[in-house]
């Protein structure tokens, strides 16, 4: 059993796979090799999996940028995530924070909207990169606001909050596994929490309409599982009824959590709703604002 990933050895999907890959190849009796295949926009490892055979023993593991980002952002991709793979399991989402400097005087989202209003349009925001998850989400903030930004592109993402600390760029969008850490040892701050509910491990932190940002604002993203299209539906059905079953163990959740995770059980029927519902949302915000990377 191979599960291809686009990402390199120590991110977070890769963390979380390994640990799930364990648990599935206990349960199947067989060996789940993690083959990391990152470079090329990743597109190296989702053509790899693409060419696989769809007989059950090859998946492939991406986040929400794939399905609902990339496809807006190219005229031709390699693949089409609609058509090339088949939804299989959902493995966890997490929501993003609006993140500023420790030393900021913004207390609320409220603040940031007032300096950048005041700083017409000067106001600066970094990401990971330009048609970036932090750089459309940022952007869809900003818009919800009414509100011209800057944006500043960075292109490795610990260095988007190292930035923020130093007060190169005002702030930016980031998860508790990318921003958390610098939060904990007090180089920057979590302004807002850009989800409908607070963070059960950042209780302190309000959500973005309780900072008296945009009240129904989110901001997320999500990894799943997915195989070639034509993989046997009952190898689909038992893949998802196992990882749903493994992603509910107490000692997963807890690795999760600590990562500021949250384990996401659903169908591939529900998977594939949520893949049509973001692709639609982000395609909307990429048009308006004119992003292209072709």
């Amino acid at each position: 059993m191979r599960i291809i990933l686009p990402f390199p050895a120590g991110t977070g999907p890769d963390g979380v796979m390994r640990l799930v890959g364990d648990k599935l190849g206990k349960l199947w009796g067989t060996p789940v090799v993690i083959d990391n295949r990152p470079g090329g926009n990743g597109w190296i490892g989702v053509e790899a999996a693409k060419r696989s055979p769809a007989d059950g023993y090859t998946f492939l593991l991406v986040d929400a940028s794939y399905v609902a980002i990339q496809p807006h952002l190219h005229k031709r991709l390699p693949f089409d995530p609609f058509h090339d793979f088949e939804p299989v399991a959902p493995m966890y989402r997490t929501n993003y924070f609006v993140v500023v400097s420790a030393d900021s005087k913004w207390d609320s989202v409220a603040d940031l909207a007032a300096a950048a209003k005041e700083a017409k349009g000067q106001l600066t925001y970094g990401s990971s990169g330009v048609g970036s998850q932090l750089h459309v989400n940022a952007a869809t903030l900003a818009t919800a606001l009414g509100l011209p930004m800057t944006h500043i592109p960075i292109k490795d993402t610990p260095q988007v909050y190292t930035s923020i600390a130093r007060g190169d760029i005002a702030w930016a969008f980031g998860t508790a596994a990318t921003a958390g850490p610098l939060a904990k040892a007090g180089k920057i701050k979590l302004l807002a929490l850009a989800a409908l509910q607070r963070h059960p491990s950042y209780p302190d932190v309000p959500t973005v309409r309780e900072a008296g940002g945009p009240p129904s604002l989110e901001a997320r993203t999500w990894v799943a599982l997915f195989a070639p299209t034509g993989v046997p539906a009952p190898i689909v059905e038992r893949v998802n009824a196992d990882v749903i079953r493994v992603m509910a163990e107490p000692d997963i959740r807890e690795r999760l959590d600590a990562v500021g995770f949250a384990a996401w059980a659903g169908s591939p029927a529900h998977l594939r709703k949520v893949m049509d519902e973001d692709y639609l949302q982000f395609g909307q915000v990429i048009k308006s604002l004119k992003i292209s990377l072709d």
